[in-house]
């Protein structure tokens, strides 16, 4: 007997207006991939922002989260969802 595991819960944090976050948008939806977009603020002071820089190293957006995984950098990201989806 198999069992499929659900897929992981994927948050984008980004800019709507973000060139590079659109590129992994794209990304997400070419593979059907199901995921929350959670628009940050444009301050690097603010606590969001520092809270997604201790999780992924980049000060910098687009930066998702799948599962309890943090990945920051358009291209990382679509790199990861090419190789894991």
């Amino acid at each position: 007997m198999t069992f499929k595991m659900p897929p992981p819960k994927i948050s984008l944090f980004q800019f709507e207006s973000c060139p590079y976050c659109e590129k992994v948008r794209r990304k997400l939806k070419e593979k059907n991939l199901d995921f929350e977009k959670i628009n940050v603020l444009l301050s690097r002071e603010n606590p969001i922002r520092k809270d997604l820089f201790k999780k992924s190293g980049v000060l910098t957006v687009p930066v998702v989260k799948i599962g309890e995984k943090y990945i920051g950098e358009s291209q990382r990201i679509i790199y990861y969802l090419e190789e894991k989806f």
